[in-house]
């Protein structure tokens, strides 16, 4: 056996239909596109979400809700990351670029620290904000909350 005398297992190719060539065919005439009709046309492609004429669902279902334009979205991060990061980095200041650098956001995510977990080390915590237990949390270890 070489590269020259490779098959496929046997049975294990098809040959495709080959349409529209001639009556001989089998396939040829309306080449299997049955008879008149949109579909039956060439250049024919269907709208996204074309039901046959029937009221499309997109169009049944209500509208409802609303996106607030001015919503400010946080990757939420909690003190018990913050303090693994820290003992793993050997910390004092933890701030965003220790974030992105450790994987847990990406350079354009604001961040808000939030307050699970425990805090023992002493911390000064850069982020975007803070919920009240976190600040509570990190002021209590002796830390410092620096809002960016």
């Amino acid at each position: 056996m070489n590269l020259s005398n490779l098959k496929p297992a046997e049975g294990s190719t098809k040959t495709r239909k080959r349409i529209g060539r001639g009556p001989g065919s089998g396939l040829g005439g309306t080449s299997t596109r049955g008879h008149k009709g949109a579909k039956s046309r060439s250049g024919y492609s269907k709208k996204i979400g074309f039901e046959g004429g029937q009221m499309p669902l997109q169009r049944r279902v209500p509208k409802f809700g609303f996106k607030n334009i001015n919503r400010v979205e946080y990757k939420a991060i909690n003190l018990d990351t913050i303090q693994k990061l820290a003992e793993a980095k050997n910390l004092q200041v933890v701030g965003v670029n220790d974030f992105i650098a450790a994987g847990f956001i990406s350079s354009n995510q604001l961040v808000k620290v939030l307050g699970n977990g425990t805090l023992t080390a002493k911390l000064d915590v850069q982020a975007h904000a803070f919920s009240k237990s976190a600040a509570a949390a990190i002021e209590a270890a002796g830390g410092q909350v620096v809002k960016l």
